[in-house]
């Protein structure tokens, strides 16, 4: 599933081919939202918020889409063959006079009031890449951590309602980064507020990344420590890179880590 840096530098990418842009071609193709006439519209900003995106409109509205687990933007220029928007997974269309984007395999689409934005988001905790997260948001973050006790420090950095963006790239990043068994209970986790902050600062890295083709690829690949790395030798000690489960079922999620550099 495409995180909380993805996201953002999909939003910079659309703000690019769309903000300040009257729309001259809008379609949906969501049942919800078919109806819901963009076309003319100016879009005023695309607004990330952890794994969500808001594309803002001067009507008032707002586009809110999430990418889930294979969702992705492409961004073409219009008239060219890429902004035909042919194909089963094409289910959203925006595009002006130079460019062109397409919401491939989006998991979310809902078109609602901006003023009502809190409907989608208002359950999340607060986005770990927010400028003012070190300020405002670590306090609100810290408080749901400590209202989830003993749960295993893995489920709890993957769970949206206590920070808004980490997935199971940076999740592991950051436990190996502290050298924090995955499974340790949250209350027990020495500084949650550096470990935060680590995730962060690995995320913030991946932002600044340049990442070819279109928006909605993977994260660091080829430069993650232990992700997606089973049985290959950590990079730090050469043990071989283990995989367990983090949340319970139907929600498990693997997560990837070092037997030596995080022990229990």
């Amino acid at each position: 599933m495409p995180e909380g840096d993805i996201v953002r530098r999909t939003a910079a990418r659309l703000d690019q081919a769309l903000a300040g842009r009257p729309l001259t071609r809008a379609e949906l193709r969501w049942p919800s939202a078919a109806g819901a006439g963009l076309t003319g519209r100016t879009v005023v900003a695309n607004v990330p918020y952890g794994k969500h995106l808001l594309t803002r409109l001067d009507d008032g509205r707002t586009l809110h889409t999430h990418l889930r687990m294979e969702g992705r933007w492409s961004v073409e220029r219009t008239g060219s063959r890429g902004a035909a928007g042919s194909g089963a997974s094409v289910r959203a269309i925006l595009g002006n006079e130079t460019w062109t984007v397409l919401g491939k395999d989006l998991g979310m689409l809902d078109v609602l009031a901006t003023r009502d934005e809190h409907q989608v988001i208002g359950h999340l905790g607060p986005d770990l890449l927010a400028d003012d997260f070190p300020r405002a948001g670590l306090p609100e973050a810290l408080r749901r951590w400590a209202d989830r006790g003993p749960q295993p420090v893995a489920d709890v950095l993957l769970d949206q309602r206590v920070v808004a963006g980490i997935g199971t790239i940076f999740m592991a990043e950051s436990l190996f980064a502290r050298g924090l068994w995955p499974w340790t209970p949250a209350d027990e986790v020495p500084e949650p507020a550096h470990l935060l902050g680590v995730a962060r600062r690995l995320m913030q890295r991946s932002v600044a990344a340049t990442v070819p083709g279109s928006t909605g690829e993977s994260g660091p690949g080829a430069q993650t420590l232990v992700h997606g790395r089973a049985g290959k030798p950590c990079r730090r000690c050469g043990a071989p890179i283990q995989v367990g489960e983090a949340r319970p079922a139907p929600f498990t999620r693997p997560v990837f880590y070092c037997a030596r550099c995080q022990t229990p």
